[in-house]
């Protein structure tokens, strides 16, 4: 059901919390308990992000996207106000979660919404899931993966004269795995292809965009 998030977050931001309302439940007015309730069903169910208009569809905020003239005549203003009750349905989960000292947080990713261990419990999940560490991406892997995050889109050349070695399997294995994408060709001799991350790659590692990736002057000790 859920993944430890790779970046440390503090679990009281998780996600914006709705106004608490008489009687001390957080709750706004077009949030009731059975919304959340269904919102919370929907992502335990799944074993992937779910964008906020796939889950107000699921839970009647909005046609489903093939019921014809209905869905036709959607506006934006309709998903966005659609998306706003799904975020605020969700801070309403994570007080309740934090509020309970809970193991997890619905945390918003590049592609949606997912439930999502804190990094508290990262040891025990991996320790857990200890048969799962075969698969786990080697040191040139991590070392090719982070030289194309931060500086795609990228060449096989330039990659492999930062690095000083050939990195034709590695950008192989990447690729396999969906932690990186072909983006197009250079604009130079040869046209060679051009790599950059994905969607997947930001999954795997809990970030919502490219920007949430830490500084380089951060990372220097």
């Amino acid at each position: 059901m859920s993944r430890s998030r790779a970046q440390t977050t503090d679990a009281a931001h998780a996600a914006p919390v709705a106004q608490p309302v008489e009687g001390g439940a957080a709750a706004a007015p077009e949030v009731s308990l059975e919304l959340t309730a269904k919102v919370e069903a929907l992502l335990i169910s799944v074993d992937r992000a779910l964008a906020a208009q796939r889950i107000a569809e699921a839970v009647g905020l909005l046609p489903k996207s093939g019921d014809g003239e209905e869905a036709a005549a959607l506006s934006g203003k309709d998903v966005s106000r659609a998306a706003r009750t799904i975020s605020m349905a969700i801070g309403v989960l994570n007080e309740q979660y934090q509020a309970t000292n809970r193991a997890f947080r619905i945390e918003e990713l590049s592609a949606g919404y997912r439930v999502m261990t804190l990094p508290a419990y990262a040891a025990t999940v991996a320790e857990f899931h200890k048969s799962r560490q075969q698969t786990k991406l080697s040191r040139a892997a991590v070392e090719s993966l982070a030289i194309i995050a931060y500086k795609q889109p990228i060449t096989r050349a330039e990659l492999e004269s930062i690095r000083g070695v050939s990195c034709g399997e590695v950008l192989k294995s990447l690729l396999e795995r969906r932690l990186i994408t072909i983006r197009g060709r250079a604009e130079e001799l040869g046209r060679p292809m051009l790599y950059g991350t994905t969607k997947q790659f930001l999954d795997t590692f809990g970030l919502s965009s490219i920007k949430d990736l830490p500084a380089p002057t951060d990372l220097k000790v």
